[in-house]
């Protein structure tokens, strides 16, 4: 999705198993990025939501830590960079997560200007971010979670964790997001306060203001 004089590129990572749900040519998928991509957009910024590779039906864990997945998320930015000429940020949500953080741990300034975890993977999950070698993060984070997400295995009281091991992140931040519509459906799911239900302009709106101007 490009805007005229876009000044970055959102690429969007989902959760789950990677899918965002393709009907004639349009994602129709409820993940918490994929339809908040409007929103993306409408804060000036070109938008590339992320799907499957062809070869690989689950995103798990073990695949989205893999560096054959770290290479197809690196030949996709050159593509946008080549093709918008503006800098990558890439978002990440729930199992997202994963695949951001650990393509920020091999990816350089250049290609990654920052990256954007919400509703991080925290534990039980191969590659959850206390696992990663966050260490090796050198671009700007921002970590956004619901301060009442109830997914087991992406908890709000481990988020401090991942700051503390982002050492050599320029600039970290944590947000923390209260509120929204009424949640419905598994906690783990989009359409619960894990997806930011009811809560997504505030949260898109948040996220595109640090992009454009990243503080501590």
């Amino acid at each position: 999705m490009k805007r005229e004089g876009a000044k970055a590129t959102v690429l969007l990572l989902t959760g789950g198993s990677g899918g965002i749900a393709v009907k004639d040519g349009v994602p129709t998928s409820n993940n918490f990025l994929v339809r908040s991509r409007d929103l993306f957009a409408a804060n000036g910024f070109n938008v590339v939501v992320v799907g499957k590779p062809s070869d690989h039906d689950d995103l798990d864990g073990t695949f989205r830590t893999s560096p054959e997945h770290a290479e197809d998320l690196r030949r996709v930015i050159a593509f946008v960079k080549s093709d918008a000429g503006a800098p990558v940020w890439v978002v990440g949500t729930s199992m997202g997560t994963i695949s951001a953080a650990a393509l920020a741990t091999v990816a350089g300034k250049d290609e990654v200007s920052g990256i954007v975890l919400t509703s991080s993977v925290t534990r039980k999950k191969v590659g959850a971010l206390p696992q990663q070698k966050l260490e090796s993060v050198k671009q700007p984070v921002l970590v956004v979670h619901h301060q009442s997400d109830e997914c087991k295995i992406c908890v709000p009281g481990d988020v401090p964790q991942i700051i503390q091991q982002l050492k050599n992140a320029p600039i970290k931040k944590e947000l923390y997001i209260s509120g929204g519509s009424t949640p419905t459906g598994d906690p783990c799911q989009a359409l619960h306060r894990h997806g930011f239900i009811g809560a997504e302009k505030e949260v898109v709106d948040l996220i595109s203001d640090w992009i454009k101007n990243p503080k501590p």
